[in-house]
C-alpha cells in the first residue's frame, strides 16, 4: 500500500535530518505520482500527505481536479513553452526553470506566476537540462528581471549505482546556492534527492526532495497487470 511506503520514507527522512541536526519541519516530501492512478494518490491524501508532483503537463492537468483543492502541486519536468499555459495556473511551485526562453513564458498570465527552482546541471550531462552551474549567477539574474521569484534551486544528479555517488553533487548545489543567496536573497530551496539518494540529500541540506517509487512501488510494465 502507497500509505506504507510513505510511512517508511518519512521515518528514513526522519533519521537523515538527525543525523545532520536538522529539523524534520525544514524538508517538504514531494509525492511524484507519474503513471500512478489517483487512486493511490487519494490514498496518500487521506493518510495526511498533501505535496504532490507530475512531470508531465497533461497528466497534471488530468490529476488537479480529482483530488481535492487543498494539494499543493508542483512540476517537475522538463517543460515546453507551449505547455505553460496548462501547468502554471495548476501548480504553486515550478522546480524546473532552466531557460531564460521558458521565464519568458511562465511570466505572462493573469495575476503573478508561482515560483520558480531554476534547475541546474551540476553533472554537465549533455542529455540533461539545466543551467550551467558557470552561469547560473547571470540565468538568475535575468530571471529576476523578468519579474520571477527564484526560490531556490533543483538538480537531477547523473545516475548512479550507490546512494552516497551522488553527495558530490549534492554538495556542489548546496554551494551554488549559498553563493548565489549573497546576491538572490530569494534563493533558498534545495530541490533534491529522489528515491534512490534521498537521504543523501537531506544529509546536504534538501529542501525539498522528489519521491515516487520508494512510496508507491515500481511503475507496472505496459500490459503486465
Amino acid at each position: 500500500m502507497a500509505r506504507v511506503g510513505l510511512a517508511e520514507v518519512t521515518q528514513r527522512i526522519a533519521d537523515a535530518a538527525r543525523r545532520a541536526g536538522r529539523p524534520l519541519d525544514s524538508i517538504t516530501l514531494v509525492a511524484i505520482g507519474k503513471g500512478r492512478p489517483i487512486a493511490e494518490l487519494r490514498e496518500l491524501y487521506d493518510a495526511g500527505h498533501r505535496h504532490f508532483g507530475e512531470n508531465r503537463a497533461q497528466e497534471l492537468a488530468g490529476k488537479v481536479g480529482a483530488l481535492p483543492a487543498d494539494v499543493v502541486w508542483h512540476f517537475v519536468g522538463p517543460l515546453q513553452t507551449n505547455k505553460v499555459r496548462i501547468v502554471r495556473p495548476a501548480v504553486e511551485l515550478l522546480h524546473s526553470m532552466d531557460r531564460v526562453e521558458l521565464g519568458a513564458a511562465w511570466v505572462k498570465g493573469p495575476g503573478l506566476p508561482p515560483p520558480v527552482l531554476m534547475q541546474v546541471n551540476v553533472g554537465g550531462e549533455p542529455q540533461k537540462h539545466g543551467v550551467d552551474p558557470a552561469d547560473a549567477a547571470s540565468t538568475c539574474r535575468e530571471l529576476l528581471g523578468l519579474g520571477l521569484t527564484v526560490r531556490g534551486l533543483m538538480t537531477l544528479p547523473p545516475v548512479a549505482e550507490e546512494p552516497e555517488q551522488s553527495r558530490r553533487y549534492f554538495v556542489e548545489l548546496a554551494d551554488l546556492r549559498r553563493r548565489l543567496a549573497e546576491d538572490f536573497p530569494t534563493v533558498s530551496d534545495l530541490s533534491m534527492g529522489m528515491s534512490d539518494d534521498f537521504e543523501v540529500a537531506v544529509e546536504e541540506g534538501a529542501t525539498l526532495i522528489r519521491v515516487g517509487r520508494a512510496i508507491f512501488g515500481p511503475v507496472p510494465a505496459i500490459g503486465v497487470s
